[in-house]
């Protein structure tokens, strides 16, 4: 197991023994990570007490049809956006049920990224039952694919333990 793949793994089992310690599930929306976040999760023998589902929703119709995403918003910000991971996580929390959710939309490269969308960029929302949403926007400059697909996986597993562990 290379470094980045033990990493994962210790993200995961963090998600996962916080959610344990405070009787939380968790859900997935995923896009440019298309499941990995899902499938770091379910790598952890066990994880079926907190995993409940994941939605890899790479088209925006899938986005639209699965998880709600309104077409205004895909036309006005696009599907790598703020609004569009927020719109996601919000529609896999009402589908769902569960108490946490992570949704995940980006450009992994290594086409189609513009001078305002660049490849790497990738927009997180992760949120809770209770209404709770945190946001994060980065570009992982300077990776290949897999290496935006590991460190989106990362990112999102580090805000599912933030609000695993908040109040």
């Amino acid at each position: 197991m290379d470094e980045a793949q033990r990493a994962i793994e210790l993200e995961a089992i963090r998600v996962l023994d916080l959610c344990r310690a405070r009787g939380l599930t968790v859900s997935t929306a995923e896009s440019c990570t298309g499941g990995l976040v899902a499938g770091a999760l379910t790598e952890i023998a066990g994880s079926s007490d907190v995993v409940d589902r994941g939605f890899v929703t790479y088209s925006n119709d899938a986005k639209q049809e699965m998880l709600g995403v309104s077409a205004a918003t895909l036309a006005a910000h696009g599907a790598v956006s703020e609004e569009t991971a927020r719109e996601m996580v919000a529609g896999l929390l009402r589908a769902a049920k569960t108490s946490l959710g992570v949704s995940i939309t980006g450009i992994a490269g290594p086409g189609g990224g513009s001078a305002d969308k660049p490849v790497g960029l990738v927009h997180f929302a992760a949120g809770t039952a209770s209404g709770k949403v945190i946001t994060r926007r980065e570009v992982f400059a300077g990776q290949d694919r897999a290496g935006v697909r590991r460190l989106a996986v990362l990112t999102a597993l580090a805000m599912l333990a933030e609000l695993a562990g908040g109040d």
